[in-house]
């Protein structure tokens, strides 16, 4: 099981700032995949900005949606070690 989004924060460059229910938090780089499918719906700032959550995870406006899962290990992959 893993933790929901309790809080989702655009930044610069396409990094999203995640906060976890279980009080972690962490950095998502969505630069490798905005040239893929779905997500180039996000490639515009200005629709990436457009981010919130939604349910245990975070969604934008134009119908692009993360698995939390992923935005879970992805945020504590980008952690240092």
């Amino acid at each position: 099981m893993y933790p929901a989004v309790k809080e989702v924060i655009p930044g610069d460059n396409y990094i999203l700032s995640v906060v976890f229910d279980n009080g972690e938090n962490g950095r998502l780089d969505m630069k490798p995949i905005l040239d893929f499918g779905i997500f180039q719906r996000i490639k515009d700032y200005e629709a990436f900005r457009r981010v919130r959550v939604a349910f245990d995870t975070i969604e934008w406006d134009c119908g692009v949606d993360l698995d939390p899962e992923f935005i879970y290990k992805r945020c504590k992959d980008s952690k240092p070690a």
